[in-house]
């Protein structure tokens, strides 16, 4: 065998080791043992809450498509979907800064290091549903298990902004806090001090969300925060939704100005 041959053997080996614990790493946002347990006709939420320490923003949709529909293991994997779209347009002013066009994927390295940065925390209203219909579809989710939204307030103590952009993900919260009118789009209310879950709900679940269920603090605006928390209703980023993009951009810009400022 040439010395060459041999080299890009190496090479090509060395690669591969690399791709490998890249890959690893990109699957530590999945909750292994949520998606073990999902079988028959509940499914456990698959991605573990991403909590940047320093959130100020955090994004809580319904839950995540089937992952036959996702190009990423993390939060908005739907190729079509364009969050990623929305945000890359807003902080880069390019609609296209975290799309790998020719791998038909979401730059997911770039994205973390973003979150992390700007202080964006994302996880859903619901750690477990029943999909009633075979879509991505939030008006076809049963919830089974809410999630216990309080707690994970209490885990970002510089919150100043909680966001839903799904009518179901916004009615979730409001009964879990006691919300008692469901913002429309494009409009925020303060959350209250002291949450008061509306009657007949379903009890809430902390366990998927801590990996071991808790005490944790009743108040959504947390010891010490200074300040009420909102919440913002902002249109879908999903392209069913019927509004611009140009327009969404213009509503998540807003949003983004007014608490990261």
């Amino acid at each position: 065998m040439y010395e060459g041959e041999e080299k890009c053997k190496r090479g090509l080996v060395s690669t591969l080791i690399v791709n490998f614990f890249v890959s690893l790493c990109r699957m530590s946002y999945l909750n292994t043992e949520n998606i073990a347990r999902s079988k028959g006709d509940i499914e456990y939420h698959p991605l573990r809450p991403f909590l940047p320490k320093n959130a100020r923003v955090l994004f809580l949709g319904s839950f995540p498509p089937q992952r036959k529909r996702w190009c990423i293991d993390f939060f908005y994997p739907n190729w079509i979907n364009d969050h990623w779209r929305i945000e890359g347009e807003v902080f880069f002013g390019d609609r296209n800064h975290f799309v790998l066009e020719k791998e038909k994927r979401f730059n997911l390295d770039e994205i973390v290091r973003h979150c992390e940065e700007k202080g964006l925390a994302f996880f859903d209203t619901s750690t477990a549903v029943r999909r009633l219909q075979d879509n991505a579809s939030d008006k076809f989710l049963e919830v089974v298990e809410p999630t216990d939204i309080a707690a994970l307030i209490a885990r970002l103590p510089f919150l100043r902004a909680i966001v839903t952009t799904g009518e179901k993900a916004t009615q979730t919260i409001c009964a879990s806090l006691g919300i008692p009118e469901v913002p429309k789009v494009n409009a925020s209310v303060a959350l209250p001090a002291s949450p008061v879950p509306s009657k007949g709900g379903v009890k809430q679940s902390s366990t998927n969300i801590n990996g071991d269920a808790g005490e944790v603090s009743p108040s959504p605006t947390g010891e010490g925060r200074g300040e009420a928390v909102l919440l913002w209703r902002l249109p879908s980023s999903s392209r069913a939704y019927p509004l611009s993009f140009e327009k969404k951009v213009e509503a998540y810009r807003k949003m983004f100005d007014a608490v990261l400022r």
